[in-house]
């Protein structure tokens, strides 16, 4: 049964995409740097609350272009060369940032850092449409969402063992996964940018993106969707802080997401895949909504770990159909550059997310959590009236027809 159910799940899937997945995995496994940031800057560095506010925010200043960066250069010199340009500057970068001293020098650094962390992703979403049929991108995109939380995961626990040698280790671990994964897509995966129709160069570029009603529509959904998932970052540890509870509480919760993650995805990929993907994502956020929703009446940590449980399931039930959606919205030439806009609503909602949410919890725990739920409520249904756009779009790319706006 194992043995049947691992080739649902991974069975058929081309080369390019496994060397692909392995590279995501090794990167993910050494990604120490930004979750041990803020200890580094208080500890090794002996920076104010102030001051490390200002270098992470930087961080996530620089953090805002650098998917559209990176889509433009994916639509333009190609995936396999942004993937490992990326990823090569993001290595140099973090090198610069650990050993940077003084604050200009950390925030300049962490400026850096932040513009090439993401160059990667609009290059390695293009590069999965182009070489993996359609019927088989929401499982292929399943399989690097899974490699991405199995090594983040693992990379919890090193990073711990590994910053108690120094710091410095850290950096310079993060940086060798992060050439690894770039050289190894240099090596081993072939150029997939297809070749431009009459000449164009970039089909309208970002001006044609934003052109297409479809689209922006699901990314103002995406956005939506994504404020309220952000609440788990930021407003649910005071939440939990609200009710009585420690510090543990928070990590015992939210290590309950990567559990599901890790056990519930690749069982379920193949399954996922075979269904309608503007309903799944509907699911998937009717699922966010309740878990946050429920997130109001939570009092105890098993209770708040329950609510996790529950829309981690919209997490699987969303992200990689969300990327396999835009996947078959995009004409081949643009992939790049609609990943990167869509990368952006990600970034937007981090900015927005702590504002609002702070707002509401100033209002109560009901306040917060209920209109969590609303929210929820509100991109599910707009979602489905989305439906039929979307299908009729899957439906003319699946008979080669020319994109047009719907």
């Amino acid at each position: 049964m194992s043995a049947r159910v691992a080739q649902r799940a991974a069975g058929g899937l081309p080369r390019p995409f496994w060397v692909l997945w392995a590279g995501t995995l090794i990167n993910r496994l050494g990604m120490f740097v930004e979750p041990f940031l803020a200890l580094y800057l208080s500890g090794a560095r002996q920076l104010s609350l102030t001051e490390i506010g200002a270098v992470l925010a930087s961080y996530g200043a620089g953090s805002v272009p650098s998917q559209l960066i990176g889509g433009a250069l994916a639509d333009r010199i190609g995936r396999r060369a942004t993937l490992t340009a990326g990823m090569l500057a993001n290595a140099a970068a973090l090198l610069g940032l650990g050993y940077a001293r003084g604050l200009w020098p950390l925030i300049v650094a962490s400026i850096a850092v932040g513009l090439t962390v993401d160059v990667y992703r609009p290059a390695a979403s293009a590069l999965v449409a182009d070489v993996v049929p359609a019927a088989d991108r929401t499982r292929a995109y399943g399989l690097l969402f899974w490699a991405v939380n199995l090594g983040f995961s693992v990379a919890m626990v090193l990073g711990g063992s590994l910053a108690r040698s120094g710091f410095t280790t850290l950096f310079w671990a993060d940086a060798v996964t992060c050439a690894i994964f770039g050289l190894l897509v240099w090596r081993a995966v072939p150029e997939t940018l297809p070749a431009a129709d009459g000449g164009g160069r970039d089909e309208g570029g970002f001006g044609a993106v934003l052109r297409d009603p479809v689209f922006v529509s699901f990314l103002l959904l995406t956005l939506i969707v994504e404020c309220v998932y952000m609440q788990a970052y930021t407003t649910l540890p005071l939440a939990m802080s609200g009710s009585g509870l420690p510090a543990q509480a928070y990590g015992l919760a939210m290590a309950v997401n990567g559990i599901v993650i890790v056990a519930v995805q690749p069982v379920v990929a193949g399954w996922i895949g075979r269904r309608d993907k503007a309903t799944m994502i509907a699911c998937g956020i009717g699922c966010f909504g309740l878990g946050f929703g429920l997130t109001a009446l939570a009092s105890t940590t098993w209770e708040y770990g329950g609510c996790v449980a529950i829309w981690t399931i919209g997490e699987i039930l969303t992200n990689a159909t969300a990327v396999a959606l835009i996947a078959g919205l995009a004409p081949p030439r643009l992939r790049g550059r609609y990943n990167g806009v869509f990368g952006l609503a990600f970034s937007v909602g981090y900015l927005i997310a702590p504002i609002a949410g702070t707002r509401l919890l100033a209002h109560g725990h009901a306040a917060l959590w209920l209109s969590c739920a609303g929210a929820c409520a509100a991109a599910a249904a707009w979602q489905l009236a989305l439906r039929p756009a979307i299908r009729r779009r899957e439906a003319a790319a699946g008979a080669g027809a020319p994109h047009r706006s719907v």
